[in-house]
């Protein structure tokens, strides 16, 4: 089964080093000033995210039938990747390619010809993600918003946060309770998942609220008071949500995991050069090994991580389970991307903390993938439970 899953045909490696030529192509029309003036604004990419469409770079996991490139979750990864080794931001995009995942793999036939078409041609953009809650946080089986059964609709209400890019989306995949806690036999059971329709919610039903942020991820809290989403917008059978959410974030984790490669490439990249050009005392402060040890091991640890990475995407297209190897390749790519921003940060000293150096950006952003989509507490536990046998600790 390794072999069979590591093996790459000629025609698919030229694809991949393909892909990375023409999004780092694109992605030079978008330099460090772009990204620095939306950081300074807390703007929307606007025009790098429909650059990225018009190239069909978002369309790479939706299948050539609906329009999309039909691309794989490995060559997925990539795009994402060198976005962030360009000194991008890769967040407005990420978004769009495994949540549509959920639609593809559990939408019925009519639901994909009718929304997946629009989504490749950037019509419709799905990049908001309605999952976290207040209260309940990571134990999304305790989630409280509700969807209640009314005739041909449900009736949501309540609440959910730090939610990003629903201003700047036309669909939302939203997870909610349609059966109560205590009529269920299991947690995990009684949540289903809905395609919400942004464009024509009443805003007396929907209420979005921006929330400032270290980083500029335009992050949200949304109000669900009543709204009525159509019973055709139920993604596969009711109650079962959770499985479906549940599949679609390996991907998640896979694609995350290597925009912090990116992350870390980009990092190790700027200190290397820095300490190479800088001089104190009349020599390269690259030269002093306290300064370049640290810089190597990171390289190191990206490396690393990026092998796990690309395991669990071979693992995930070749249809197999990746659970684990998806949840380490995040942890990895984490960890090893923040020593690289800590890094980097240090060898700029204080000129690290100058915007016009955005290592202090990037610093910020990269931060957050200890935390998001899953915090390495949370990663920890799963392995210590699922792959080392160990008792489970909550």
């Amino acid at each position: 089964m390794t072999d069979q899953v590591n093996a790459v045909s000629e025609e698919r490696l030229a694809l991949r080093e393909e892909l990375r030529r023409e999004v780092a192509g694109l992605c030079r029309r978008f330099p460090d000033e772009y990204w620095r003036e939306l950081d300074r604004e807390r703007g929307y990419p606007e025009e790098f995210v429909r650059a990225m469409t018009e190239a069909g770079f978002l369309a790479a996991l939706i299948p050539e039938e609906y329009g999309g490139l039909g691309l794989g979750v490995t060559e997925a990864a990539i795009i994402l990747e060198t976005v962030n080794r360009s000194g991008g931001n890769a967040g407005a995009c990420h978004a769009q390619m495994y949540v549509m995942g959920t639609l593809l793999r559990h939408g019925s036939d009519h639901q994909k010809r009718q929304w997946l078409p629009q989504i490749a041609s950037g019509e419709l953009r799905l990049q908001a993600f309605g999952v976290t809650e207040p209260n309940s946080g990571t134990d999304t089986t305790r989630l409280r918003t509700t969807a209640v059964r009314d005739g041909d609709t449900y009736v949501v209400s309540g609440q959910k946060v730090f939610i990003s890019r629903v201003e700047h989306s036309d669909l939302m995949l939203l997870l909610a309770r349609t059966t109560p806690l205590d009529q269920v036999e299991r947690r995990s059971h009684g949540l289903s998942v809905f395609l919400v329709d942004l464009r024509d919610a009443p805003s007396e039903q929907l209420t979005v609220q921006p929330l400032e942020m270290m980083i500029n991820h335009h992050t949200t809290a949304v109000f669900f008071d009543g709204l009525r989403v159509p019973a055709e917008n139920l993604i596969g059978e009711e109650g079962r949500g959770f499985r479906y959410i549940l599949d679609g974030m390996n991907a998640e984790r896979i694609l995350i995991a290597a925009e912090c490669v990116g992350d870390g490439d980009w990092f190790v990249e700027r200190a290397s050069r820095y300490a190479s050009e800088r001089a104190i005392f009349d020599r390269p402060i690259g030269q002093n090994q306290g300064v370049q040890f640290p810089i190597a091991r990171a390289h190191v640890n990206i490396r690393a991580a990026d092998l796990m990475r690309e395991r669990a995407a071979a693992l995930f297209d070749a249809g197999q389970p990746c659970g684990a190897e998806a949840n380490m390749a995040k942890l990895l790519a984490a960890d090893a991307s923040w020593e690289a921003a800590n890094v980097a940060l240090q060898t700029h000293g204080g000129y690290g903390f100058a915007t016009e150096y955005d290592i202090e950006r990037k610093f910020r952003e990269t931060r957050l993938y200890q935390i998001a989509p899953i915090s390495t507490n949370l990663i920890l536990s799963y392995v210590a439970e699922h792959v080392l046998g160990m008792p489970r600790s909550y």
